[in-house]
């Protein structure tokens, strides 16, 4: 016999984000764009947001860098996933990292009150979330071209 169903049930899970590391190619060095958070927990970050219902992450990240610094990217990797439950203060988030390349002036909307444009040598020091750990992890794919490491135990 089959398992008994259970109207209406929806399993707890956590919340799904989908963020986008910015080379903007038309530059030399080709550095990154982050933004400055408007909105808590502040800090710099990687442009990106929640996923909508029925979206793939994907295009999630894609939209995401289109309303907060006005880009038209294209993804290139899937960096990793990032699903430590204490990644966020506000509440349990996976996010899932992508490589993209742009061209162009972005400029700040949407969620980020300011935006720069860094090189992997200079980035600031207050980073939100844990983009520290997904950065280090992007400089390292720059120079091995290998994707972030699975990260199993605590």
């Amino acid at each position: 016999m089959g398992e008994p169903s259970v109207p209406n049930y929806r399993p707890e899970t956590p919340l799904l984000a989908a963020d986008t590391i910015i080379e903007l190619v038309d530059q030399p060095g080709q550095p990154i764009v982050l933004i400055e958070r408007k909105n808590p927990p502040y800090g710099w970050a990687i442009p990106g947001g929640f996923v909508d219902i029925g979206e793939r992450l994907e295009i999630a990240a894609i939209r995401e860098a289109k309303e907060e610094v006005c880009l038209d990217v294209t993804l290139k990797a899937l960096l990793g996933i990032y699903s430590d439950p204490k990644r966020d203060d506000r509440g349990h988030t996976v996010t899932a990292v992508y490589v993209a390349e742009a061209k162009g002036v972005p400029q700040a909307a949407d969620d980020a009150k300011n935006l720069a444009v860094f090189t992997l040598d200079n980035l600031p020091q207050e980073l939100a979330f844990d983009h520290a750990q997904v950065l280090e992890d992007y400089q390292n794919f720059r120079e091995t071209g290998r994707i972030a490491p699975l990260r199993i135990k605590d």
